[in-house]
Order: C-alpha cells, then structure tokens, then sequence
C-alpha cells in the first residue's frame, strides 16, 4: 500500500528548492489592474469578460521587482481579498522578507503568487544571477503551448481552433452538455493535425464520462483534465482510463499530492492556486517522486503572470500558457507566440541586471 509522505511545514521548507536572499528593507506597491478580454470566455459554470489582477510590487535600493496574480475564481480567490492580504502584512514586509518566510505568513493562493514572484524577480536582479540558475533550470527554451477554445457551439469551437492557424496544440473546455461529444468530434475533423486535450472544469458524472470516452478514443484526444467535482476524486481510484487524467482543481497544492496517486496521472501546477514559483518548483519534484506527470497552466493573466510560469513549464510534459491571448491588449513587454510555441523575452521578469 502507499503510504503517504508527511508534508509538514519543515519538510516543505526543505522542498522549496532555493533558500532566498537575506531580506532587504522594501517599499511595497500593490494595486488591482483591470485587463478586458476581446471576447467572453465560457467554461462549465462561469464565462468571463474581463481579468482583475493584483499587481505586486518590491524595490529594495538594488533593484525592483513584479508579480502578478489573478487569484482562484471558485475559491472566492479574487483581486480585493489579495489585496487585503498583502496590505495586511505590508509592516512585516517592508522590513523585509525572504520567500521561505513568506510560505508561512500567506496561505497558497494569489496573494502568495503574486509576492512570491516579485520576490523572485528582485532576488534576479540584486543576486546578479536570473531566475532560472536559482531555480536550478537549465537555460529556458520556446515551450509547444496549448491553445484553448473556450465551450461553445461545435461549430464555433471548430472554427476557433483553424483560426489557431500556426498551433501544434489545442484544449477545449468542455461543459457536461450532451453537445461535449459534438464539440470533440468537430475540432479533431477540423484540425486533424494537433495534440488535443479536453477540460471538463468538473462538469462530468461517471455516466456522462463513459459516455464521453468512445468520442474521446474517436478524436484521439491525448489528456483530460478534472472530469469530476472536487471532493469527488475517489470515482477514480482503480478507474482504468485508456486517456491520461489529469488532476487541475484538485491538485491545489504540495499537501495535495500524495492522495492524487492511484488516480490521477498528471496534475496541472498554476502559480495562482500553489501560491507561487517557490511551491510549485516542489510540488514538480514531489510529483516526480510519487510517479506523477505535471503540467504547468494559468488562470489567466498577462504576461506578467505567464513568465514565472513559463520557467516552471521547462520542467513540464504539457504546457498551457495561452492566457494573454485572450485579452483585448498586453503589457509592451510581453511573452511571443509563434509556430504553437510560447518563448519569454529576458527583459520581462526574473533577469539580472546587466551590473549584477
């Protein structure tokens, strides 16, 4: 039988990979950006038109550094409630903070995300060493990315995934409606090129899952993602799936993952939920260790939020960073998209100064 790892506060310090630098005295900034979508976007249960983030930032007198964070929608997760945390703590991190500390001041969440990150940023740049060498990375590289076609009718959502034109992966977001079957099959005819995956967010039965599978096996679809409802994973235990399934709502964090194993086989890592790079560079190595395969994804964001991921994604077997594409404008500095692939310029964040 496995037996769960004990994941106490001491042994999570211990996997938090980098000991951060000494704290340095900081001015913190933190307020709430509106970023509007081009279109709304719908998955089982909500549709969103607009992204409220919380933008953190950190300067010490040797440099400054962002994070930002949309937080965790069905957690009550959002921009004000980050922004009462982080204001709540603006004394003790002011005088100065290091990351390992911040993992035991902030619950895993956005706020976390967001502070974590700027913390990271400013480490690149007063350490003279970036972000990735801390983080024990090899040099990043371009990332095979998916493209996500939010639910809708089949027929949209085929014609969503050509106007995709250059993509080598594709997601769909599916809702538990009797049309899933519909949309799988019209993407995989539309484009029978990619890698394809399907989000159900937690909208399937067991039935409706069943169902589902003969147009899943049909549309050689390569990845499922949280069939069932939190709180509901023990449907899969000894559940033989010819898919991969891959735990999103219910890997939320490092003390997550030893009752994943036996059901699921990947877990999509998001900054947002974990609570920053810092605990998700761990839980990639925890689930490595428990025989688990990872994805890194996002809950949206600009570039901002997608570079810190995109460090995480090189230790990843599947990527899902397309969130900035779906806003009606980026920041200036933003990640690149081309031939399906996702690339960060150095200059976006986690860079050390050239005097560094």
């Amino acid at each position: 039988m496995f037996e769960s790892p004990r994941l106490d506060s001491a042994m999570r310090r211990d996997q938090l990979l980098t000991t951060s630098m000494t704290s340095l005295p900081l001015k913190l900034q933190a307020q709430i950006e509106h970023w509007p979508l081009a279109a709304p976007f719908r998955i089982s249960g909500y549709t969103f038109d607009v992204i409220d983030v919380l933008l953190v930032t950190v300067e010490s007198s040797q440099g400054v550094g962002r994070g930002e964070a949309a937080g965790v929608y069905y957690r009550s997760d959002d921009a004000p409630t980050m922004l009462r945390q982080i204001e709540s703590l603006r004394r003790r991190i002011e005088a100065g903070i290091t990351r390992d500390v911040v993992q035991d001041v902030l619950p895993a969440g956005g706020a976390r995300n967001a502070l974590d990150c700027a913390l990271w940023d400013l480490e690149a740049k007063v350490s003279g060493h970036p972000a990735w060498q801390t983080a024990q990375i090899e040099s990043p590289k371009p990332l095979r990315t998916t493209f996500t076609c939010g639910a809708d009718h089949p027929d949209r959502m085929a014609a969503a995934a050509c106007a995709y034109r250059n993509s080598r992966a594709i997601k769909l977001k599916l809702t538990g409606e009797p049309a899933d079957a519909a949309r799988v099959r019209a993407v995989r005819a539309a484009r029978p090129d990619v890698w394809l995956g399907v989000d159900a967010n937690q909208a399937f039965s067991l039935d409706s899952f069943w169902q589902l599978m003969p147009a899943f096996l049909e549309a050689r679809v390569a990845l499922i993602e949280q069939p069932f409802p939190i709180g509901r994973d023990a449907l899969l235990t000894g559940f033989q799936s010819p898919i991969p399934i891959a735990a999103d709502e219910s890997a939320q964090s490092l003390a997550d993952l030893p009752k994943l194993v036996g059901r699921f086989d990947v877990i999509n890592i998001k900054l947002d939920k974990c609570g920053g790079l810092t605990e998700a560079l761990a839980m990639t190595r925890t689930a490595r260790a428990l025989g688990l395969d990872t994805m890194v994804g996002n809950m949206m964001g600009t570039s901002l939020a997608m570079a810190p991921a995109f460090l995480l994604g090189q230790l990843c077997s599947v990527v899902d960073l397309d969130g900035p594409i779906f806003l009606k404008a980026d920041r200036e500095n933003s990640v690149q998209y081309a031939d399906g692939f996702i690339s960060c310029p150095e200059s976006l964040w986690g860079h050390a100064n050239k005097s560094g």
